[in-house]
């Protein structure tokens, strides 16, 4: 039976930053952080059927106001997760049944607008903390955000295209409907902030390499941030995809933006693979004292899922392969004896609050999301270079992840070095609940058939 989605009404947002609403946030963020710390039970082993409808339920819960990652973090909303994490959540063979697509709809369309309404009041930020009565504290934790616009953009695209894929449930042409709504509420506001980014980006020269930076005085964050280092190429990488997005929702007008730029759209990318990609592969960071090779290279460069690489074009394939040969190659890169990747080869911000409260993100850990992102790119390169390079591969990163899912009880967020749960004394690790469709939908494209199917009402798991 069908159903009608009743959406979110407008409603009074108020949004707070500033010192005193940081502190605020923190501590609501520690005492929610030190809860589930020691109140968390954790779920025994479990088939990857059985975990992923958990997973569903819970992350996509009627009683959320906003679509989050899952425990510990619930507590906080991050817009940037709609980029790099959230992108099939419509994905239709990922939901359980009409019931579960309604709930995803509803729960996609209110998050859109509640970070929409974020960006009319000119917060433009990396988490936002919930302070009760529709009130809410925006918190950049580490720095200003490179990819936050992207990720609204990304969240808001996915909902008004939700009726381009092949489905039986009237939830996704209800909600495709919502979302060109919440376009038109919201174009001018989203148009302001990304040309105010635009205006922001800095030309940088290395040795007669030019391109213009969002990070050439002062870090910005994008997804793993706890390094906050300048002249990044992922940072760097999510300012051309919003770009490119804003111009494909026709948000910004090409012509315009371009003039601002001062060089076309594909000028301004092509500098941008010049400058990091210099020794012939790509470069995590510009400030890196690191010398040329695997040391120097970060497994973030594979960035979000429809953003900076477009493997059509041949020299980005070579760039592409070469960065990709070199983490392959590298054991340090790797979790011993599994197709785990490392962010990178060493931790060389491993402060004293990465031990006792937060988790070191960028270095010595492995994201599996990330790991799912990587596959996804070989297969796009093996796809557009009519070979069969990197499909073996990225086959075996998807077996260990869902190996890794059975045997920790959930989808994880982090892993250690070790491959085990990432603990700190504050902090026990996060449970992915909603970054597990995308795991799905990558390994439907990986094996060519679906991992979980549904029939008579259950869950059925395929081979592989």
């Amino acid at each position: 039976m069908h159903r009608h989605i009743s959406f979110s009404s407008h409603r009074e947002y108020r949004f707070y930053q500033g010192p005193f609403a940081s502190c605020v946030a923190n501590g609501i963020q520690a005492v929610n952080f030190l809860g589930d710390r020691f109140l968390r039970r954790y779920r025994p082993s479990a088939g990857i059927e059985e975990l992923y409808a958990h997973s569903v339920n819970s992350a996509f819960s009627p009683t959320e106001d906003f679509l989050v990652t899952g425990a510990p973090h619930a507590s906080a909303y991050y817009p940037r997760d709609f980029a790099w994490f959230y992108p099939d959540v419509l994905d239709p063979e990922t939901i359980l049944d009409s019931e579960d697509a309604v709930r995803r709809v509803r729960l996609l369309d209110k998050s859109v607008r509640l970070m929409l309404e974020a960006v009319r009041s000119d917060v433009v930020t990396t988490t936002i903390v919930p302070a009760g009565n529709d009130r809410y504290i925006g918190v950049n934790y580490f720095s200003l955000p490179s990819d936050t616009l992207l990720g609204i953009l990304a969240g808001l695209e996915q909902i008004m295209r939700a009726d381009q894929r092949t489905s039986s449930y009237l939830a996704m042409a209800q909600g495709a409907h919502a979302g060109r709504l919440l376009l038109g509420e919201y174009r001018k506001d989203l148009e302001k902030a990304i040309f105010q980014l635009a205006g922001s980006l800095q030309p940088f020269d290395d040795n007669g390499l030019t391109a213009l930076l969002c990070d050439v005085t002062a870090p910005r964050s994008a997804a793993t941030d706890t390094r906050a280092e300048r002249r990044r190429f992922v940072t760097n990488a999510c300012v051309y995809a919003t770009f490119v997005r804003g111009i494909r929702l026709g948000v910004i007008d090409q012509i315009e933006l371009e003039g601002l730029l001062g060089r076309t759209l594909s000028q301004y990318k092509k500098q941008l693979l010049g400058l990091f990609g210099k020794h012939g592969y790509i470069t995590h960071s510009l400030d890196s004292p690191s010398e040329p090779g695997a040391s120097s290279v970060a497994l973030d460069f594979v960035n979000v899922h429809q953003g900076f690489w477009d493997l059509s074009e041949v020299s980005e394939r070579a760039l592409f392969a070469a960065t990709t040969d070199l983490i392959l190659g590298e054991p340090r890169f790797r979790i011993p004896d599994t197709s785990h990747f490392l962010v990178s080869t060493d931790n060389p911000q491993n402060k004293v609050i990465h031990k006792i409260a937060a988790p070191a993100y960028q270095g010595r850990s492995c994201w599996p999301t990330f790991n799912v992102e990587f596959a996804d790119r070989m297969l796009e390169y093996d796809e557009f270079s009519g070979t069969d390079k990197y499909r073996s591969c990225a086959r075996d990163i998807l077996r260990d992840i869902r190996r890794a899912t059975e045997t920790h009880g959930g989808y994880q967020e982090l892993l250690s070095e070790e491959g085990q749960k990432y603990r700190t004394w504050a902090y026990q690790s996060a449970v992915a609940h909603s970054w597990f469709p995308r795991f799905l939908t990558v390994w439907s494209r990986a094996f060519g058939t679906p991992l979980l199917s549904w029939n008579s009402q259950s869950l059925e798991v395929a081979s592989a």
